[in-house]
């Protein structure tokens, strides 16, 4: 179990060595459909039983889960430690995301992108030690950025050589994971894979000026997004160069069905490159269709709220039918992968307006729902997928005996109404169960500000 400072303890519900939840429905992160009536044991942070008729040990502290549902903690695999808003412009979110992610039940994240990596190797060990709270972060290094367009805190690539040495070094400080950004070329982005996989270290991407099935020929071992980044579709792509912005309308024809899509397809599967769902953020180009969310403003700093809030209602009337078209196309992407054998993953990439995080995590269940997956195949994504990508799934991921008890109980059933996902009742990360009020009231007006 982790340990954890006197002045935290008022995040801290449940700190008792064994605990039983019983009546709990489980969807244990397996793809299997939910049981009921289901109790799980777990001892110093490790589960022992999950059964509809396990024995409690004595002196377990026993939780009557009647009415819940328990899913395994959230791997969020395109997570960030940063905002940007148009008022503060873009800050390391060191205080109130931690809390916020595990108040949503985010139990792991992969930055996935880093403004300043030595801040999240950092808050990587003071979460570890007990100095605060969070997920277990997974930090990746600087951005794999060739020069540009783009923000001015990413280094601009200017060779090869200038690609290996930077993952070289960082590798060497301990980041396990590399993202490379739009502006990169095929000889940077091959050397950079290259050099990390030479050091153990895996390498994922958002792309623009490089194609899918140009990155799967590279070695890449991720992709983000999914269909509306890669470029390899654009009319007049041209190598190495990232188009200008196109109109949404350009995928109103594009057939997934179709030879050309399902080849990039059946290139990720059979060269084994996984793909990150992160349909809450493209959901942002369609703001019409997007829920209101008041714990997003309860969240954000009052003069960043107000200005998102502006932003938010002058879209519910925005003609965004392309984008929503777009969006769609990209849910159908996602199936098709998943269908051919894909191993997919989600994130939220809580970068700005009303993506923070772990809320978006949650929207992100809800789409991937939208999408035509089954609630226990949502929940396989965003748990056990992304526990295997991370190359953790002997630790977390589900809730099988064995693994740590990293759960996240939910106040209704989410396999018959999937907005019960932003229900959350009670977190556990290594058998330590977290005060969800206590950090959500914590982070109210802090996000957009630390």
């Amino acid at each position: 179990m982790l340990p954890v400072l006197v002045a935290l303890l008022q995040f801290v519900s449940i700190d008792t060595a064994t605990v039983a939840l019983t009546h709990a429905r489980v969807i244990d992160g397996t793809g299997t459909s939910p049981r009921s009536d289901v109790t799980i044991v777990f001892d110093h942070g490790k589960i022992k039983t999950v059964d509809h008729a396990a024995a409690i040990p004595a002196g377990a502290l026993v939780i009557d889960l009647t009415g819940k549902t328990v899913i395994p903690g959230i791997v969020g695999l395109h997570d960030h430690m940063y905002y940007g808003s148009s008022v503060t412009g873009s800050r390391s979110m060191l205080s109130s995301y931690p809390k916020l992610f595990l108040a949503s039940g985010v139990t792991t994240i992969r930055t996935t992108g880093s403004i300043d990596p030595y801040q999240e190797l950092n808050l990587r060990h003071a979460i570890e030690t007990g100095k605060t709270v969070g997920p277990l972060i997974f930090p990746t290094g600087p951005y794999l950025q060739g020069p540009g367009v783009g923000p001015t805190w990413m280094h601009q690539l200017g060779t090869p050589e200038d690609a290996r040495r930077l993952v070289r070094y960082w590798s060497e400080e301990g980041v396990p994971w590399f993202k490379a950004y739009t502006q990169i070329s095929r000889d940077e982005l091959g050397a950079a894979i290259d050099e990390a996989h030479k050091h153990g270290m895996k390498v994922t991407a958002h792309l623009c000026s490089v194609g899918f099935r140009e990155a799967v020929d590279l070695g890449i071992d991720n992709l983000e997004h999914g269909l509306l980044t890669d470029t390899e579709f654009w009319p007049g792509k041209q190598p190495d160069v990232c188009p200008m912005p196109g109109d949404s309308a350009q995928y109103d024809n594009l057939d997934i069905d179709g030879a050309d899509v399902q080849r990039t397809i059946h290139a990720m599967v059979q060269h084994h490159v996984a793909m990150t769902s992160t349909l809450a953020v493209f959901e942002l180009s369609s703001p019409s269709r997007i829920p209101l969310d008041p714990r997003v403003y309860d969240a954000l700093a009052p003069q960043i709220g107000a200005a998102v809030r502006t932003w938010y209602d002058s879209s519910q009337k925005k003609s965004d039918t392309a984008e929503r078209v777009a969006l769609k196309k990209a849910m159908a992407f996602e199936r098709s992968f998943v269908r051919a054998g894909g191993l997919l993953g989600a994130g939220s990439d809580p970068c700005c307006l009303t993506e923070i995080a772990g809320y978006g995590d949650q929207r992100n269940f809800e789409l991937l729902s939208e999408a035509g997956f089954s609630p226990e195949q949502a929940v396989q994504i965003m748990t056990l997928n992304g526990a295997r990508i991370l190359g953790i799934s002997d630790r977390v991921g589900s809730i099988v005996p064995g693994k740590q008890a990293d759960l996240v109980v939910l106040d209704g059933d989410p396999s018959t109404n999937a907005s019960d996902i932003r229900k959350v009742a009670m977190v556990f990360r290594n058998g330590v169960g977290y005060n969800v009020p206590a950090l959500t009231a914590a982070v109210h007006g802090l996000v957009g500000l630390r």
